[in-house]
């Protein structure tokens, strides 16, 4: 029976998550973990001495993501991590860490299946074009921006070519942004915050005479409970770190 801890446990996300673990059969839920509830553990240092944890999956905020990894990771807690926004260098020195303590450390910028076939395939796609740039849509209570999808997607293109701005002319933004940020191998990403979206996004494609665009669309969080599942299991039974659920499916 693997035991579970749930950071960000009366978060919408930590509520599915919560309820996911309790209907495992492979799993216990030992501790829910929220600083804005008085009726759990706030913090993960308070719920460590009192319960065994094997792993602790982390949804929670952009500004507390790297701090509670560190402590699991100095604390032989294994972990899950959901929340995205974290730095390419403070994900590097995560990987280090998991690497130095024996600890599994598993991060996914996203967990539902559909949308990493989404960016498996956008990677797929980028052997064949030399322009492409990525739109994400969520909701406008996501605090980090672009999503680590987004990220991920054009860390996955980029390793299949290193510009996707072929033939596009000298540019002069008029009003700064317009065109998105510049990620990985030049691929813009463009980030949508509206209420009525959860989480889509469109990888778009372009040549001479064609468009291809890859689109996935989250209608529901239920949708990411079987790839955290699918992590917490892998996470479980193996001391190594892990970036993208692509990695185990």
């Amino acid at each position: 029976m693997i035991k579970i801890a749930v950071c960000g446990a009366s978060g919408k996300m930590g509520r599915e998550v919560v309820g996911a673990v309790e209907a495992a059969e492979d799993m216990k839920l030992v501790a829910k973990i929220d600083i804005a509830s008085d009726n759990m553990y706030r913090t993960i240092e308070e719920a460590a001495r009192v319960e065994d944890i094997d792993v602790l999956i982390d949804f929670t905020q952009p500004k507390s993501i790297y701090e509670n990894a560190l402590y699991c990771l100095n604390n032989g807690i294994k972990i899950v991590i959901g929340t995205t926004g974290l730095t390419d260098e403070q994900i590097e020195h995560l990987r280090q860490l998991s690497l130095e303590k024996n600890t599994g450390c598993f991060i996914a910028p996203n967990f539902s299946t559909g949308a990493v076939l989404m960016m498996m395939f956008a990677r797929q796609a980028a052997k064949y074009f030399d322009n492409a740039e990525i739109i994400e849509f969520h909701h406008n209570k996501k605090k980090d921006a672009p999503s680590g999808t987004s990220i991920k997607t054009a860390q996955l293109m980029a390793e299949e070519k290193s510009d996707f701005t072929l033939g596009n002319t000298d540019e002069v933004e008029t009003i700064e942004g317009s065109r998105g940020g510049e990620a990985y191998s030049n691929i813009h990403i463009h980030s949508v915050r509206m209420p009525g979206y959860m989480a889509s996004q469109e990888v778009i494609f372009g040549s001479s005479g064609q468009i291809l665009t890859i689109r996935h669309d989250t209608m529901d969080r239920k949708c990411y409970m079987p790839g955290v599942l699918l992590a917490v299991r892998h996470t479980a039974h193996a001391n190594n770190f892990v970036y993208g659920l692509d990695n185990i499916m």
